[in-house]
């Protein structure tokens, strides 16, 4: 009977800590953003061919995202989402188009391509000791150089229909994209949550001197994080190259945003340690909402960004000013009471009498 109440008062006790967080609100958010935009159309947007177009272009979105939170996870920033996310695209459609690679091949050799550049982004952060902001970015640049010695300035759009039929592919309005972008993250979480490499690179992340006395590598943590990274690209590559009607130079351009956006306003903190796979989801749901939005409103698409810039910093500021709060608190609850200050008239000492009775 104790244990039945005490699973059931636990079970309550996730619920409320469930309601409180920042899923529960973005939860909330996409159900009332998805309806009410519902409202705005007339009810055209919740109709099949809205749905699987909204859901198609949430695949990558959602990809990109926890691609920089794995990332996140350790510490480290990744500034070559996009150009990675590029030239992997490129680099699947020049193999099938101008090549006559097989699509299965060259969707694999894209795919391992942006793992082993990710294997190879962490091993140079760790082997020079060079902040992951300066290697990444020095990464990026060379990415978009590749990329544009692949394509120069022409779409290449040949490539295989099988993998064009993959992306317009949606089994009752359900995009297969969006069902790889779910599965992917469905194993990351698992391997995050329950495996215990995962468990080891949030705690490389959360306090990396803890983790060394531990005797886990932090510098092995942060070179499966952009490994891990990079595969999480590549497939989010493959995703755009199914989907879009073509890939070209600007593929990837407009990833770096969002991929910090997602995982940030997910819950993600920057300084390492904590990761947030269905708030990140939940976080892209959003970004694209608010795409969708423009486009149903027609909007100035610098507005789009201007507010997902905006709600980024907010967060970023909030969750510090949060932190800074809770610290206080704990200091103050921890503290030593302060000593009661001297009084300014001491009282004489007695001294024994020096002589005997008189």
């Amino acid at each position: 009977m104790n244990t039945i109440r005490e699973r059931g008062e636990r079970g309550a006790a996730i619920l409320r800590r469930f309601s409180r967080s920042t899923t529960m609100t973005l939860l909330c958010v996409v159900l009332a953003g998805y309806l009410a935009l519902g409202l705005a159309s007339s009810g055209s947007f919740l109709e099949g061919p809205s749905v699987r177009t909204f859901l198609r272009y949430l695949a990558t979105p959602v990809l990109i995202g926890l691609a920089q939170m794995v990332a996140l996870c350790v510490g480290q920033l990744n500034l070559a989402v996009g150009a990675l996310g590029g030239f992997t695209a490129c680099l699947m459609g020049v193999l099938m188009a101008d090549q006559g690679v097989p699509a299965v091949v060259a969707v694999a050799a894209g795919v391992l391509a942006a793992t082993a550049i990710g294997l190879v982004t962490g091993l140079c952060i760790v082997a020079t000791k060079i902040n992951g902001f300066i290697v990444t970015l020095g990464t990026m640049t060379i990415l978009q150089g590749a990329q544009y010695w692949l394509v120069g300035t022409r779409t290449v759009d040949g490539y295989s229909a099988g993998l064009k039929d993959l992306g317009r592919a949606a089994p009752l309005n359900v995009p297969l994209v969006f069902v790889t972008a779910l599965a992917a993250a469905a194993l990351l979480a698992a391997f995050l949550y329950r495996g215990t490499a995962g468990r080891r690179l949030l705690a490389a992340g959360g306090n990396p001197l803890a983790a060394r006395l531990s005797g886990i590598s932090t510098d092995r943590q942060i070179v499966l994080a952009h490994t891990l990274s990079g595969l999480l690209i590549g497939v989010a590559a493959l995703t755009a190259t199914a989907s879009l009607p073509g890939v070209n130079r600007s593929v990837g351009g407009d990833w770096l945003l969002p991929s910090f956006a997602a995982p940030i306003i997910g819950g993600v903190a920057l300084t390492g340690g904590s990761v947030a796979v269905l708030g990140t989801v939940l976080a892209a749901f959003v970004m694209r909402l608010i795409d969708a939005a423009r486009a149903q409103f027609s909007l100035d698409p610098s507005w789009v960004n201007f507010l997902i810039g905006v709600v980024v910093l907010g967060t970023v500021v909030g969750g510090r000013i949060h932190q800074t709060q809770l610290a206080k608190r704990g200091g103050s609850r921890g503290r030593v009471p302060p000593a009661p200050p001297p009084s300014e008239a001491r009282p004489t000492a007695v001294l024994p009498h020096p002589g005997g009775s008189g």
